[in-house]
């Protein structure tokens, strides 16, 4: 096994914190039933590839942030890639292959979202504290903001994008001590004036605005509940509530996304589930992989088509990771499109 620097072994170290603590499709569709308890109808996903193995390096292998290009292409991060290997793919679904897109020898990226304002790929890098940003084919790599935010240093999880383009950051600093000093950060589209707009968070992790960008949806990994954030037009916070508990067992929440209707998209770590509800917290569905699917245990993110509801999820464990489709309850949007 290559040894491995001092900085990618402390980077590494930082993403095993937040692992270990719980940060053409095939045809068919969706098959739906009863299911037990309160947990509504299920969805099952299909298999569309494997993308990664289980890194040599790392151990581990975890995809995130899917998020489709303008011209179709599906955008995949992998967590733990190891310097060398892709960090940043991209995939064509229909013809279920995919290249890389972007690698280096320091980032640890949760998640992946195009600006609106200027069109880039904007990545988190966890390990670091940063939000970096690549041209659309992975070139022209920028650091976008770096640095403490209120005198700490960030550890983004995910991000989500106003029609303006200025930020929202899940920052799950504290995750590795399990003490609740997460926030919710926004960031000026121009990369500075960064405020935090909530605090003493337990691990967020999700984020999304939800369909008429009036507030923000965020998740807390190690409290399993979902949040709601109101906004005022000037991006400034006017109430803050408990929206949703997720009855997640041994699975905590993941990341969010949000369809055309409104409904939430509750990715699971620890489960190779996502939970599905409306914007009134009710469990509509639960999206499950099929019973012969082994070696999965984290479902983290999933994007839907913009303008049609083939839904993309990435699905992670000791078997590699691979992409899951399903159909979602409503079309796509940008708030269903990565983060």
């Amino acid at each position: 096994m290559r040894r491995l620097s001092p900085r990618t072994l402390s980077a590494l170290a930082a993403v095993g914190a937040l692992i270990l603590t719980g940060c053409g499709t095939e045809q068919g569709g969706s098959e739906s039933g009863t299911a037990p308890g309160s947990e509504g109808r299920t969805i099952r996903a299909q298999k569309v590839m494997r993308l990664t193995q289980v890194h040599a390096e790392t151990g581990m292998t975890l995809l995130e942030g899917p998020v489709f290009a303008d011209d179709g292409g599906l955008i995949v991060v992998d967590v733990t890639a190891p310097a060398g290997k892709p960090k940043v793919m991209r995939v064509d679904v229909a013809k279920k292959t995919s290249r890389a897109v972007h690698t280096d020898d320091r980032g640890a990226y949760t998640s992946a979202q195009f600006s609106p304002y200027d069109g880039r790929l904007y990545l988190s890098d966890f390990a670091h504290g940063e939000i970096v940003s690549l041209a659309s084919d992975g070139s022209d790599p920028r650091t976008f903001f770096s640095g403490e935010v209120a005198g700490a240093r960030m550890n983004p999880d995910d991000i989500a994008f106003d029609p303006e383009g200025n930020l929202y950051v899940s920052d799950s600093r504290g995750l590795s001590e399990g003490k609740p000093h997460g926030r919710v950060v926004r960031i000026g589209r121009e990369g500075g004036g960064a405020t935090v707009l909530a605090e003493g968070l337990a691990a967020p992790n999700g984020i999304s605005f939800d369909a008429d960008y009036r507030g923000l949806w965020f998740s807390e990994l190690t409290e399993n509940r979902i949040s709601y954030l109101r906004l005022d037009e000037k991006g400034g916070v006017t109430s803050r509530h408990t929206a949703i508990r997720v009855d997640g067992g041994l699975a905590q929440s993941d990341s969010i996304a949000v369809d055309a209707d409104g409904n939430l998209y509750q990715g699971l770590h620890g489960r190779a589930a996502m939970a599905v509800y409306d914007r009134h917290g009710e469990r509509l569905a639960t999206v499950e992989l099929p019973s012969r699917a082994e070696g999965l245990e984290s479902a983290t993110n999933v994007a839907v088509t913009p303008g049609g509801t083939r839904a993309y999820m990435t699905v992670s464990g000791p078997a590699g990771g691979y992409l899951y489709a399903f159909d979602a309850l409503a079309e796509g949007v940008r708030q269903s499109n990565g983060g």
